[in-house]
């Protein structure tokens, strides 16, 4: 018998119906002789419903209260997942995150896992049940409700699979596996048998929604046996492992996008030495997120430094560094919004001299304008206006080969 983890996201346990097809999935698991913990996102776009109803009480929400607030919509969906189940005959028992022994820091709305007591959740597979545990959260030390940030459901089930060291953890999500690129975007967008876990916490990095950074992350360092694939068909997923195999030779893996970044440029810093230091101190400090960074030179004794950030975070962004104007003795500071970020993603990168330049000239090709551009060994992003980030993605995906023969199919909107 083996020990899987399997994870529903808020597609697939979106309607009544598509909670009881959830049902029969993992009934039909258990009676294929296998231990099933199920963990499930809050249903549809009830936790966006949550926000907005935030929103209309109060512009300033109470992170504490936000956390609370969040929490229940995943409570909904393992109560009604656990009926499920019950009425086609399966013993199973719903957990909430703190139920099922999560800590995380204490931090809310982003908090990070500390630990995992699997024993709550391991007593309840011992007595033959279904454990379905609410992604998404856990508890502080200090008791306190917390929530791991949008798309930590991916994370949870990870974490736990790691925990209890389950045979594989199953992403369940409405495509059918991780593609070239997004196939909402792109129809001719070609499913990969397997991806390195490097490749795909790039790709998660960047942009490609299929699967949390966290949860790739964790995957990686505890070896987790990881596979997404459709709730939708029985077609075979994309298996994350340590070395894919290179079978559709391909030097670029894949193209990831984020439509939802903003340029920072902080102009006439001092030219000294521990100026970037204090600089990202502080912004680290307030948990703000910094991704690609430009240090240009401005005068002798000053310099500008841009960096990009997540557009929901340039207001906060902007106040942060406005609040240490005087300690770091800058000019002003900007913000450039409506950006986005394209980027390439492939191992073959490696070895494989000339891709930036097929990038850049592809892009050139098609006018976009390169705002910032950031390299590792396994990936290049380029941020360029958001209204020209769609013919860019076309256009890189076409000019590094990656089309499928066949249009994909996205169940959830299909």
């Amino acid at each position: 018998m083996s020990l899987i983890v399997q994870k529903f996201g808020g597609t697939s346990v979106g309607t009544v119906e598509r909670i009881q097809a959830v049902a029969r999935r993992i009934a039909s698991a258990v009676q294929a002789g296998h231990s099933i913990v199920a963990v499930v996102s809050a249903m549809g776009k009830s936790t966006d419903a949550l926000v907005d109803i935030a929103k209309q009480i109060t512009d300033i929400q109470s992170p504490r209260e936000m956390d609370m607030l969040l929490t229940t919509g995943e409570q909904v969906s393992i109560a009604l997942l656990s009926m499920a189940l019950q009425a086609i005959g399966h013993d199973a028992v719903s957990m909430t995150g703190w139920q099922a022994g999560i800590t995380t820091e204490n931090i809310h709305m982003r908090a990070r896992i500390d630990h995992i007591d699997e024993s709550p959740v391991r007593k309840a597979l011992q007595e033959g049940k279904v454990v379905i545990v609410a992604g998404f959260q856990g508890v502080s030390p200090n008791g306190q409700i917390t929530t791991l940030g949008r798309g930590g459901s991916d994370t949870t089930a990870v974490a736990l699979a790691a925990a209890l060291h389950a045979d594989m953890c199953e992403i369940y999500t409405d495509v059918d596996g991780v593609y070239t690129v997004d196939p909402r975007l792109v129809p001719g967008a070609r499913k990969l048998t397997s991806i390195s876990y490097d490749e795909m916490l790039e790709l998660a990095t960047l942009g490609a929604g299929v699967l949390h950074p966290r949860a790739v992350e964790c995957a990686k360092q505890h070896r987790v046996h990881l596979v997404v694939r459709s709730s939708f068909n029985e077609e075979e997923g994309t298996v994350i492992k340590e070395e894919a195999n290179m079978e559709q030779g391909l030097v670029v893996s894949g193209i990831a996008h984020d439509k939802n970044v903003a340029k920072i440029t902080v102009a006439d810093l001092p030219t000294k030495v521990d100026a970037m230091a204090k600089l990202f101190a502080i912004l680290a400090k307030e948990h703000i997120n910094v991704d690609i960074i430009v240090q240009s030179a401005y005068e002798a004794n000053t310099m500008n430094v841009s960096f990009s950030i997540s557009g929901d975070e340039v207001k906060r962004t902007l106040d942060v560094l406005l609040a240490h104007r005087e300690t770091l003795q800058f000019g002003y500071a900007v913000a450039e919004e409506h950006l986005a970020k394209v980027s390439i993603v492939g191992a073959g990168m490696i070895t494989n001299p000339g891709v930036a330049a097929q990038m850049f000239n592809c892009l050139a090709d098609i006018g976009v304008e390169m705002k910032m551009v950031s390299t590792s060994e396994i990936k290049v992003s380029c941020v360029i206006p958001m209204a020209q980030m769609e013919e860019a993605v076309r256009g890189l995906h076409a000019s590094f080969e990656l089309d499928a023969k066949e249009a994909a199919v996205v169940c959830g909107v299909c």
